[in-house]
């Protein structure tokens, strides 16, 4: 995930720098994120992958909740990533869909720091990163 990711910035463009931090597991995100904060990080990407029992998804909910807790608290974006492996039916399309989401997620980070006036535009629109997007809302008019 992390190679995709770099590589996808890479195609976006310059004016940066990354820096990685590599945790142990899914909650030690949050704490990873603030470290790269603290070591003057204007976005982080946090990446993950979450397994199949219930137990992962606990673990899943928990670290989206502290890396919800740390952006409110710095005040700055943190991308996360999270890749269910209930989300594909074998390790093919599994391996697709890190590679897919990440670097859709990679494209939002760049353009949240050099090019907002996409995400702008795209606001509504229905993105979904890795599989297909679901499309704006429709409202019939009778």
């Amino acid at each position: 995930m992390a190679a995709a990711a770099g590589d996808e910035l890479r195609k976006q463009g310059g004016g940066y720098e990354v820096v990685r931090y590599t945790v142990p597991g899914i909650k030690d995100l949050a704490a990873g994120a603030r470290i790269l904060f603290d070591r003057g990080c204007d976005l982080v990407i946090a990446l993950g992958m979450v397994g199949r029992q219930t137990v992962d998804k606990d673990c899943a909910l928990a670290a989206d909740i502290g890396l919800q807790a740390v952006q409110a608290a710095v005040g700055k974006h943190i991308i996360g990533v999270m890749v269910h492996e209930e989300e594909a039916p074998d390790d093919v399309k599994l391996a697709w869909l890190f590679d897919r989401r990440t670097r859709e997620h990679a494209v939002n980070a760049y353009d949240l720091l050099f090019r907002p006036e996409a995400i702008r535009a795209r606001a509504g629109t229905g993105q979904r990163e890795g599989y297909a997007d679901a499309g704006p809302v429709r409202v019939e008019r009778t």
